[in-house]
């Protein structure tokens, strides 16, 4: 009963305050998303051209920019070397809308130059899948047979989702500040209009910090409910 009980507890009091930051954060997203996607840029380029934009700067011919459904659901496919736009972005003149596209569109460059988080980020991802689906319930086997190691292994597992996460921030961090260093160079966007932009990809950023905090306070709530368990 107690297990139940301080698992439940732990949620609450570790995991709670986290969730409240991711929901958060997602509520500024869209409310960004959606207050800067009234603000049409001068230029009127839409979020494909901007994204092609980008594309040239950095000298990058084999990537091209198709349309998807969904709603903010944009994002580069590097092994199809394809950059996705959903509907709200592709054709969009916004400036909401160019600097998703521009931030996607950073992602293909930091491909392109082989960018080391990156290269992190996709050696560690088979492990983190790993731990995703095994992590925790190996460690609940191992916890309630009494196998101590097999507890670690699965939280050892479980550990790689938080490294994943954090490993991911560089990397969104600079697709941004690609994204912004780019359209200043090449005038996609008056000065007024980066404004916007740049709130609109700040409150993006703050999604995968949110994402973070959350994986380390569940990893955190395992660690002490195990460590209770086996203490017991």
């Amino acid at each position: 009963m107690w297990y139940y009980l301080e698992s439940y507890w732990l949620y609450l009091i570790i995991v709670g305050p986290t969730l409240l930051f991711a929901i958060g954060a997602q509520i500024k997203v869209n409310n960004n998303f959606k207050k800067y996607s009234r603000v049409l840029s001068s230029r009127r380029l839409t979020g494909a051209m901007a994204a092609q934009e980008v594309l040239n700067f950095y000298g990058i011919t084999d990537v091209v920019i198709e349309r998807v459904g969904g709603r903010l659901s944009d994002h580069y496919d590097p092994k199809s070397k394809v950059i996705r736009l959903s509907d709200g972005v592709y054709n969009s003149c916004s400036v909401a809308a160019i600097g998703v596209a521009c931030h996607e569109a950073g992602h293909a460059a930091q491909h392109a130059e082989n960018y080391a988080p990156i290269k992190l980020r996709n050696s560690i991802l088979p492990v983190c899948n790993i731990g995703s689906y095994l992590g925790i319930p190996l460690a609940f086997l191992g916890f309630f047979m009494g196998f101590g190691i097999l507890v670690d292994i699965g939280l050892i597992l479980y550990s790689f989702i938080a490294v994943f996460q954090l490993v991911t921030l560089p990397v969104e961090f600079n697709a941004s500040r690609r994204a912004v260093a780019v359209i200043n160079q090449t005038n996609i966007l008056s000065d007024s209009e980066l404004v916007g932009t740049k709130k609109v990809l700040s409150a993006a950023a703050m999604t995968y910090v949110a994402a973070l905090a959350t994986s380390l306070a569940n990893l955190l709530r395992f660690i002490i409910l195990f460590g209770r368990g086996k203490r017991d």
